[in-house]
């Protein structure tokens, strides 16, 4: 045991991994707060609303949602480079770029797993509202209080994507030291290298990570339950 506690002592007195973990953590949540946002907000759109080309734009969502993680991270960099439309912008090789990149992958996945969620449940839920002489107001909020089980999930996916992901960060931060390095792009670069042992280390932190955000999430779920019942 005290072996095991040392070996992690020795990987994590690097300052290198230590700011690895910060980026991962800073790019992960700043996405998924993104995603979530636009992701919802679109989702629950698609299903209330009927307008011309609504099959095309799911269609065309499902497609975003199976995008190759490197393709999003080539038209990110190419859009963010010095020459592209936004390079006036200087997010190229920054956490910001890799968070435009990552929202750009997972915004479509949390579009298209809110719209299925809320196919299933909204139309029952505002038929019953409308029952009820609930206000628009109130039966929105109506429905996502019966939606936040399924939202909670999106979100949970949708923070573990970011964090595991590598192929868009590496081309639009660069994998710079101290600066853009995440724990995957730094797996990566440890097993080039043939440095397992921390590589280990930093993928053990990546599912401590993902245990924690679920727990907490299960500990949110099971206290509101709890109120509930009470």
């Amino acid at each position: 045991m005290n072996g095991v506690i040392q070996w992690f002592a020795e990987c994590f007195s690097d300052a290198a991994i230590l700011s690895a973990i910060k980026v991962t953590f800073q790019m992960a949540v700043f996405s998924c707060l993104i995603s979530s946002v636009l992701g919802i907000g679109l989702g629950l759109v698609l299903e209330r609303f009927d307008f011309p080309g609504k099959r095309l734009v799911i269609r065309l969502n499902r497609t975003l949602m199976g995008m190759p993680p490197v393709v999003a991270g080539l038209i990110v960099y190419l859009l963010l480079m010095r020459r592209g439309p936004l390079g006036s912008l200087g997010w190229l090789f920054t956490i910001k770029g890799m968070v435009a990149a990552q929202a750009l992958i997972i915004t479509p996945i949390m579009t298209g797993m809110v719209h299925q969620y809320a196919c299933s449940k909204a139309p029952a839920v505002r038929e019953f509202c409308r029952t009820m002489g609930a206000s628009k107001h109130q039966t929105a909020m109506t429905i996502l209080k019966e939606m936040r089980h399924d939202i909670y999930f999106c979100v949970v996916t949708a923070f573990g994507r970011s964090i595991s992901e590598v192929g868009s960060v590496m081309l639009v931060g660069g994998n710079i030291k101290g600066r853009t390095r995440t724990m995957t792009t730094a797996i990566s670069l440890l097993k080039s290298q043939g440095i397992f042992t921390e590589g280990i280390a930093l993928g053990m932190v990546l599912l401590v990570m993902a245990f924690i955000i679920q727990w907490l999430g299960d500990a949110l779920k099971r206290e509101e339950d709890g109120h509930e019942n009470y």
